[in-house]
């Protein structure tokens, strides 16, 4: 979810489209707290680890 965030922000960048900025924003931040939460070893989606 954080590379496709990403990837969304440089194509927005690069072509000027406004909600792909917001979007690519907006699913870098969800991946990075999911990434957090998962790190500190809270259960994310119901389940304690990723596999």
């Amino acid at each position: 979810m954080i590379v496709l965030g990403v990837i969304l922000l440089v194509i927005g960048f690069l072509t000027g489209i406004g909600i792909l900025w917001t979007i690519g924003i907006i699913l870098a931040v969800i991946g990075l707290i999911l990434w957090v939460l998962g790190a500190m070893g809270h259960a994310v989606a119901g389940r304690k680890h990723y596999w």
